[in-house]
């Protein structure tokens, strides 16, 4: 297993904090995205940062 599958894995096993509901990843932003809360988790140095005062608010069409 190599270090990017071992990676994916990981965050496909995240869960947004707010709804439970799964994440999506945006490799372009480096961000876990949650749809469901309008929420964007940012990635730092490979660590997902899952605290709702660090996430960044989205809008529905971004």
């Amino acid at each position: 297993m190599t270090q990017s599958d071992y990676d994916r894995h990981m965050l496909e096993a995240l869960v947004c904090p707010v709804t439970h509901t799964t994440l999506h990843y945006d490799a372009e932003r480096q961000e876990l995205v949650s749809s469901a809360a309008g929420l964007a988790f940012p990635i730092r140095a490979g660590i997902p940062i899952m605290l709702i005062d660090e996430a960044r608010q989205i809008r529905a069409d971004d």
